[in-house]
């Protein structure tokens, strides 16, 4: 299976691929994490994570049971990392799933790491950093796995690699504090400045006439999930997060972050003419829209470089594909009723330091003194005993091999995209918009499909619901959260701590994990508050703030905030016209305006592989990595 150079930049690493016969190998990647700097959108230049000097990052590829191998160095100089593999399900590897205080400590700057598992399965993943808020500073970008016996084999001419997302000019250590704060007491999330297509605009694909070309399209974004459309040509969706499907014709899908999709595209058989494809950022994710925001992107094929690239058509309503009518390519039947159903309701609210919070059934999640994989691990007998992995760590303990039912209810406003490490699950409901809470009693909400979509994330409607099963026959701890990486911010995250006694069976823990601790000064044995004497004694444990005191409603929060600032911000401007210097005033405005007057008004076709690799200064006066959780 061939991956054009075309879509995506620094794909050396799939000529690999293509010269290994088919057959497990072992894959080796060393990632020396760094900070570069890059300015995708031609707008601003900024700090970004990079690896080996490198952005945009490196496209991961490997073939089904490769075994895969990852040095991680981080040389960040101010931040921690981990790295996870989304939608990996890591059997028998656990240890290998990434996030931090949950399967593994961070790796702190100057230390190494290793990630050590074998893939046993093929299609479209992505990696990412699964710390503290951190990929949407660029540590994330696509992991194609290859499958000798794929079911569309030999139907297409070429695969390529798209990725699409939202990207920021200020770095998420400003955005957090800012959006984690009494300022921000609604939780309106921080608006991405722009849409990216391989982290660039104005990206350019050269195809050939008459040809069918698999694409691997993954949302690599923060928070806006994206429309996305070729002018004149349709989709074939044959796979979505790893599950292949049956062909579906698609004139537009929409893909939430954390998502993937493989289609197939035929090309026209002349080439008079280029064609656009785009992508949109759902606005209306968006509190409000600020005046210039271009929330589109737009690609071309190219068919012949010497015609024009064309404008793209307006678009009067957006015509998405259903993903729920999707029919997997093995037809695995509904699962049974379930031995163990869990209801999580989706809540937005302040607690009692006036601060935006996300709760699933009361509980904003707060990662725990111990990593919880290392409380499984150390706990014996108790492990099957969800309190020692803390009341905030949100933790649902599911026997091995049981079927499980997820319900989700959403008492929000807005969209979640969810989705669970370690599984796909079969998406067996999902309403409407302002459908409400799921009823069982309902027979139109429990008429399930005979062969469910299966995927790894699903996005649930505002105030609306879902349902999903799966099987907890892979051993393991494995988060559910919301992808939208403000809502995770906020604590909109479960635990599913499965089949503990079996992972204590089966699981050695590798030294460098214990080495990463002892670097980043974690315990690494006991319950979530490090007790090792008595593991039902949670004393000291982490937990967020008090709730709101009786009576005093988010309305009520907002309007003292806002009168607080009001009279901060009256006072502030008595004293500056008390005290500024007019001349020294009036000179910064004007070289405000001629900076801004010298801002580029457009930007040029750039090359994808276009990168500045100059480490910035460190910041002295920002909070630590510390200082922002703890807050929380």
């Amino acid at each position: 299976m061939a991956l054009s150079l075309s879509f995506f930049p620094v794909l050396s690493m799939l000529l690999l691929a293509l010269s290994r016969v088919a057959g497990a190998a072992t894959v080796v990647y060393d990632f020396n994490i760094t900070w570069v700097r890059a300015n995708p959108d031609g707008l601003y230049e900024r700090p970004t994570i990079g690896i080996n000097g490198q952005w945009p990052l490196p496209v991961m590829t490997a073939t089904i049971n490769d075994t895969i191998v990852v040095n991680v160095d981080n040389q960040l100089g101010n931040q921690t990392t981990t790295i996870h593999f989304h939608g990996m399900f890591q059997n028998g590897t656990t240890d290998m799933d990434g996030p931090n205080q949950v399967t593994q400590c961070g790796i702190a700057p100057g230390s190494q790491f290793t990630y050590n598992f074998t893939v046993k399965q093929a299609g479209t993943y992505w990696y990412h950093s699964h710390y503290y808020g951190q990929y949407p500073d660029g540590l994330r970008a696509p992991f194609i796995i290859s499958d000798p016996d794929y079911p569309y084999k030999g139907q297409f001419d070429e695969e390529l690699v798209l990725s699409v997302s939202d990207w920021y000019h200020q770095e998420m250590r400003v955005l957090i504090p800012k959006f984690l704060s009494k300022a921000n007491p609604t939780g309106a999330e921080p608006i991405p400045q722009a849409a990216l297509f391989n982290d660039t605009q104005n990206l350019t694909v050269t195809v050939q006439p008459g040809k069918t070309y698999l694409i691997h399209l993954v949302n690599v974004g923060a928070f806006a999930g994206q429309y996305i459309w070729f002018e004149g040509h349709n989709m074939t969706i044959v796979e979505v997060d790893g599950v292949y499907t049956d062909e579906a014709e698609a004139e537009m899908i929409y893909i939430s972050p954390a998502q993937r999709y493989s289609f197939m595209v035929t090309t026209k058989n002349e080439t008079s003419t280029n064609y656009a494809f785009i992508g949109s950022m759902d606005t209306t994710l968006f509190d409000k829209i600020p005046n210039g925001l271009n929330w589109n992107v737009t690609g071309w094929l190219v068919y012949d470089s010497a015609k024009p690239l064309p404008t793209p058509a307006l678009v009067d309503k957006f015509n998405d594909f259903d993903d729920f009518d999707l029919v997997p390519y093995d037809k695995k039947p509904l699962l049974p009723d379930p031995d163990q159903t869990i209801t999580l309701d989706v809540m937005m609210g302040v607690l009692g330091d006036g601060k935006p919070y996300a709760f699933f059934q009361n509980i904003s999640y707060v990662s725990q003194k111990v990593p919880t994989l290392y409380t499984v691990m150390s706990t014996g007998e108790n492990a099957t005993n969800p309190a020692v992995y803390g009341e905030f760590s949100n933790s649902f303990v599911l026997g091995h091999n049981q079927i499980n039912e997820i319900v989700v209810n959403n008492h929000d406003s807005g969209k979640h995209p969810f989705h669970l490490h370690g599984h796909n699950f079969q998406v067996i409901a999902r309403s409407e918009e302002q459908a409400g809470d799921f009823d069982p009693s309902n027979s139109s909400q429990t008429d399930y499909p005979a062969i469910p979509m299966r995927r790894d994330t699903i996005t649930l409607n505002p105030n609306g619901n879902l349902v999903f099963r799966f099987a907890s026959d892979n051993p393991g701890v494995w988060l559910f959260h919301c992808h939208i990486e403000w809502h995770m911010d906020q604590g909109l995250v479960a635990t599913m701590v499965e089949a503990p006694l079996e992972i204590q069976k089966s699981l050695t823990i590798p030294q460098d994990h214990f080495d990463a601790c002892r670097a980043a000064n974690i315990p690494y044995a006991g319950n979530a508050a490090g007790n090792t004497i008595d593991v039902l004694d949670l004393a000291g444990a982490n937990a967020p703030p008090g709730p709101l005191p009786a009576g005093f409603t988010t309305r009520g929060i907002v309007a003292l905030v806002f009168s607080c600032i009001s009279a901060l911000l009256g006072l502030a401007v008595i004293s500056w016209y008390g005290s500024v210097d007019m001349g020294a005033a009036n000179k910064a405005t004007e070289q405000q305006r001629i900076a801004e007057m010298n801002q580029p008004e457009s930007h040029e076709l750039v090359s994808p592989a276009t990168t500045v690799v100059e480490a910035p200064e460190a910041e002295t006066d920002t909070k630590t990595e510390t200082e922002i959780e703890m807050e929380r």
